[in-house]
Parts: C-alpha cells; structure tokens; sequence
C-alpha cells in the first residue's frame, strides 16, 4: 500500500492526479493545449466549482471554505500536471474576478459559457507599450499580451488594457483565435502544456458589456497581492509529488544511506512547511485580512526553498534516472523549476523581510 503523506482528500477529485499525469506525459513529448486533462477537470467538476453561485458555482458556508477546497483542488491538479495547474489557476483567478466585479448580465453569461464547458484565463503581462483601449464612441483594442498561459486553445480571458487616463481596466475578450496567437516562441523544457505564447488583441472591437469592474479593479489589494497562494498552491502539488516520487524510487543502496535518508526528511520537512504557509496566505486571503499579502510573501519564498531542493534531491537520490525522458520526475522537475520563476520571487522575498522588520521588530522605512 502506498501512503500520501501530505494529500488532504476529496473523494471527488481523489484519482484525478494520476489520470492527469499520465495524459501530461503525451503533451509534454509534443507541447500540445492539454485539451483531454481539462475535459478531465470539467467532468470532475471543478471546472465550474468557484463560479460565482449566481453562475452555477458552489455556494460554500463562508470563504474560509470555499478557500480550503480551492487550495484542495489546485494542489491535487497541479499535483498530476503542472501545466494543467497553472491552467486551471488562470481559470480560477478569472472565476473569483466575476464573482467580485461583474454585474448580473455579465454573471448570465459566464453561467451560458460554463455550461458549455468554456475556459478562461487572466492575462496581464505584455511587451511595450502594452494593451490600450482606444477610439471614441466606438473602442478597441491595441497591443499584445505575452506569456498569454493558454493562448490558442482557451475559450475567454480577461486583460488588462490601460485607458487615455487612468487606472487599468479588465476586459473579458475572445482567446482562442489562431489568427491572432503566436507560441511558436514557447519552446521550453519545462510547462510546455502551459503554451504561453502571444496573442495580438490590436483592433478587437470592445462593448461596455466585455468590460468587467471598474478602472482600477484588478490592482486593488489585498486581493491582487494576496493571490499569489493560488499559483503557490499549485507548485506546492508538484513539491508534494516530486518527493513522492522520490522516495517510491529509492534504490536499496540510497536507503542504506544516512546521508541521503537525511536528505529525503529535509525534503519532506520542507514541503510541509510550505504546506503550512499556503494554508496560512489561503486562510488570510479568504478574510482579506491585513496579514494577508505579508502572509503570501512569506509563502512564495518557503514554497520556492522546498521546490528547489525538492529538485536537487530528486537528482542526488534517483541519480541519472531524475534526468531521463518518460521518468514522472524528470517532467516534474523541469515544469517545476519554470514555474517557480513566476513574476519576480526575488522581489517578493525582500518585500516579505522588510515587512516582517517593519511588523515584527518595529524598524522604520528606510535606512538606518
């Protein structure tokens, strides 16, 4: 009998890593939109599960629930596949989006889209000069967005677009034109399921209904900071599953060895502790308390520290066989040490520590 000794079951989605890993082994060989594994997640349910009730979601007790199953269900998909994960975290991002800033028009048409199975994903990142909304009456918009996660084969997203003046606008557009996306630069070891490509929005015609919230919205604290523990969430799946891995493959020699036994307990004490911080940033998210962006700062460099010597233990205990073609710790590997570069841990790191000495140990801003 094999033991998960970090997994937090739902009997809904309990077989779903493996199923996800073995199709996550045919994208990964060709870079493909995992469109198979998504029609997995709508089956299982989770496709649709953090909609806003008033589009067919879950209505949960209180959002300390609804965050503890989210934090569940990313774990468990990013778990089977890492590009799968950062998929389904775009969608659920977009999800709690409506749910915080749509009107009910809006909310009716995001339930018709989930009844059809439609996904969505949150793309902000873009080259210069960036999306803009232009023209009067009749607006549009101009520019790209790049590391686009989903381009192509995603059915909706929503931007960000900066107005004449003011604060950035989300705008719910079409994503999956193949006119207008570009992953022929997506070559990648790591994520490649992911496709984070380019997609041109220049010249799509834009009606009040597609713009969601107001100008301003989706930079709005605690909520956008905060959020990071929902892709942290997601690699803490693949932590989880790289030291599984890892310890299911110990050859005799490596367990009779002190070192490397020692070194697997590290890895394990690590990925609990980042455990215990993702939970920590998920609980003081769902309250939007004021812990809470420190609380995700501190999560992001935890999870990264686990991730990263999750990966060199897999490497000095299963040796050769972590760096060989088909091996699920290979895959995990790669994708992971992609993902734990999302946008800027270093800076994350430093915002972390200088709030823990400004909370914590009373220093003042500035040097001393």
């Amino acid at each position: 009998m094999i033991v998960h000794p970090f997994r937090s079951r739902d009997s809904d989605i309990a077989n779903l890593p493996e199923k996800l890993a073995l199709l996550g082994e045919r994208y990964d060989a060709v870079s493909l939109f995992p469109r198979d594994s998504l029609a997995l997640l709508v089956q299982s349910g989770l496709h649709r599960r953090f909609a806003p009730p008033q589009a067919g979601g879950e209505a949960f007790a209180s959002e300390s629930d609804r965050y503890r199953a989210m934090l569940t269900a990313l774990a468990e998909v990013g778990r089977g596949d890492l590009s799968v994960g950062r998929l389904f975290e775009g969608h659920v991002n977009a999800l709690l989006l409506f749910g915080w800033y749509a009107g009910p028009k809006q909310l009716g048409w995001l339930r018709s889209r989930l009844d059809r199975g439609a996904w969505f994903g949150v793309w902000a990142s873009e080259p210069a000069p960036g999306v803009r909304l232009t023209g009067t009456p009749s607006i549009r918009l101009e520019g790209a967005k790049h590391f686009a996660s989903g381009a192509g084969g995603l059915d909706h997203a929503i931007v960000t677009a900066r107005p004449e003046a003011g604060d950035r606008q989300l705008v719910v557009v079409p994503a999956n034109d193949p006119a207008r996306t570009d992953n022929s630069a997506w070559r990648v070891r790591g994520m490649r399921a992911s496709v984070s490509g380019t997609y041109d929005l220049s010249g799509l015609p834009i009606d009040q209904e597609a713009m969601l919230g107001q100008p301003g919205d989706y930079d709005r604290d605690p909520r956008f900071t905060a959020g990071a523990w929902r892709f942290c969430a997601v690699q803490l799946g693949g932590i989880e599953a790289l030291v599984e891995e890892t310890a299911r493959n110990m050859q005799q020699a490596a367990r009779a060895d002190a070192l490397l036994r020692q070194r697997l307990s590290r890895a394990h004490v690590a990925a609990r502790t980042a455990r215990f911080w993702v939970e920590e940033a998920a609980r003081q998210a769902a309250g939007e308390a004021s812990e809470a962006i420190l609380a995700a700062r501190i999560g992001r460099g935890v999870v990264e520290d686990a991730g990263l010597f999750a990966i060199e233990t897999a490497a000095r205990i299963l040796g050769t066989r972590s760096a060989f073609e088909g091996e699920r710790a290979d895959k995990i590997a790669r994708d992971l040490s992609l993902y734990l570069r999302q946008a800027g841990p270093d800076h994350a790191r430093d915002e972390a520590a200088k709030e823990i000495l400004r909370r914590v140990y009373g220093h003042k801003e500035g040097p001393r």
